[in-house]
């Protein structure tokens, strides 16, 4: 459908418009565009726009900065928990929410998520409240709600607030990754578009400034995703779209090694590119490409925080036990760096912890004693903080034992010291949280990123590496996943595919 026919719809006076529209084809520029055009008749109300990445609520902060404070962007999760925070008692939640929802990987937001929707539905007055606040809301990549999340939303819309949502069905990554669950949501988003009046956007805009045959062969590579075909290697491929082959000769399951015949080209993508995100399915891919490049290239963290939330749950519930505290600190750095597990730095910490640090030694043990008596000293958060400062400093130094290590993620341990700053582990993860979500900071040039964690953003040029069937099966998951990564380059887009074991999403003869 046109972009005419778009825009006059998202701005008519139906309640529930539903966009529909592959990647790079306008939606956000739709949303934006919108979002700043009705702002100024709300009233005493504000606009929000809803989205499920932090990489995406940065996108649409851009695009709507001159719209002012009466555009609010947040995630959804950030919605459900500001709704949370003000009713806590009635919905027994706890008061220190935001690194309560991070216990148990993640289980909280779920749990927040299934309470708030029913407190809503039982609670039309609260419902209609927000509604006067946010009489219009923006909902972008809606397929990846869940059915709480949604359900969040349609009690505003009951209450009176108009929304407007964006969605792509293929491009739904989040979520439960079993073929029952995508045919779920599918179902799902189909039964959304008759509650409303709904159209398509599919003009390809991304790269329209970038390389247009890119564009073109993004959108068939979609089609064949959708019709369940390969999509072709083999021939017609723009100049912009490079494969090159890459046999992993890796001994090891997390490892990553090519021949020099393999590895050649595709450093010379990396070096003579001045910018280009590298893309992988699984974290411990992206960790291996780190260690591949001699950590020459930083890993994109967005705004992770699955290694500070479990360990500030360690701090809470392990408050004065050095011991326990300890192994706390060996998770967190066995997450955020290379070089310190159990066997190398964590057995040891351990011992010094029980024989209290006390006997003298020399280089490496030396080292260790000097953070086990952080702990022991002061068996808190602050304690901990300092242990962890002083490992930063040791593997600055390349001091004895510590000259091996390598930290890959280096904004989250840096957040992890800042908690010793705070009265407590959850008023400094809180703070933490809030930053991280303001800053709102955008990937370095040169980057690697998990697909998950690049979804809402777009760069000129990828490479997606590991393209085999142990990182993109057949299911309906990984086309979602293999969708979003091959829509994130606009200018150009290399696949670095096995010839051994070839994902069974590509043709290659």
């Amino acid at each position: 459908m046109s972009d005419e026919v778009v825009t006059k719809l998202l701005r008519s006076r139906e309640p529930l418009v539903i966009i529909e529209a592959a990647a790079g084809c306008g939606k956000t520029y739709q949303g934006a565009s919108y979002a700043q055009d009705v702002v100024g008749s709300l009233g005493d109300g504000r606009l929000l726009i809803l989205t499920h990445t932090h990489a995406a609520c940065s996108v649409f902060a851009d695009r709507t900065r001159t719209a002012g404070p009466r555009v609010e962007i947040k995630t959804i999760d950030a919605l459900i928990a500001q709704i949370a925070l003000a009713y806590h008692k009635p919905l027994d939640l706890p008061r220190d929410l935001t690194s309560w929802a991070w216990q148990n990987g993640g289980q909280g937001f779920e749990i927040m998520a299934a309470k708030v929707a029913g407190f809503l539905r039982l609670q039309p007055m609260v419902a209609r409240a927000l509604a006067r606040r946010y009489p219009v809301i923006v909902c972008d990549e809606h397929q990846d709600s869940s059915v709480d999340q949604h359900g969040v939303v349609m009690s505003l819309l009951s209450a009176g607030s108009m929304v407007r949502i964006f969605g792509d069905p293929m491009q739904r990554i989040y979520g439960a990754k079993s073929d029952k669950a995508a045919r779920e949501d599918r179902i799902r988003w189909e039964a959304l578009k008759a509650l409303g009046a709904s159209e398509r956007l599919i003009t390809p805009y991304r790269w329209e400034d970038g390389c247009p045959l890119l564009g073109a062969w993004v959108v068939k590579a979609r089609e064949s995703l959708e019709q369940g075909t390969p999509i072709d290697l083999t021939n017609n491929l723009p100049p912009s779209v490079r494969v090159l082959p890459g046999n992993n000769t890796s001994q090891t399951r997390t490892g990553y090694q090519l021949s020099k015949e393999h590895r050649t080209p595709i450093d010379k993508v990396l070096r003579d590119t001045p910018q280009l995100m590298i893309l992988a399915s699984q974290n411990d891919m992206v960790t291996a490409l780190r260690s591949f490049w001699g950590r020459a290239v930083p890993i994109w963290e967005g705004h992770t925080r699955e290694a500070l939330g479990t360990l500030v749950q360690t701090l809470r519930d392990e408050h004065g036990d050095a011991e326990a505290l300890a192994r706390g600190v060996i998770t967190f750095m066995g997450s955020v760096a290379a070089g310190f597990s159990p066997s190398s730095h964590g057995n040891r910490l351990i011992q010094e912890i029980r024989a209290g640090a006390v006997r003298p030694t020399t280089g490496k043990p030396a080292h260790l004693q000097a953070i086990a008596r952080s702990l022991l000293n002061d068996p808190t958060h602050i304690g901990v903080s300092d242990a962890l400062s002083k490992i930063s400093a040791l593997v600055k130094e390349a001091a004895s034992g510590f000259d091996t290590m390598k930290i890959d993620h280096s904004s989250e341990l840096r957040d992890a010291i800042r908690i010793g700053q705070f009265a407590g582990p959850d008023e400094g993860f809180a703070e933490v949280s809030r930053m991280r979500s303001y800053s709102r900071p955008f990937p370095p040039r040169k980057v690697l990123s998990t697909i998950h964690k690049a979804k809402g953003l777009e760069c000129d040029h990828a490479m997606l590496m590991a393209c085999d069937k142990t990182q993109f099966t057949s299911t309906l998951y990984a086309k979602s996943k293999m969708y979003v990564a091959l829509s994130r380059g606009k200018k150009s887009l290399t696949l670095v595919v096995p010839t051994s074991n070839p994902s069974p999403l590509f043709k290659l003869r």
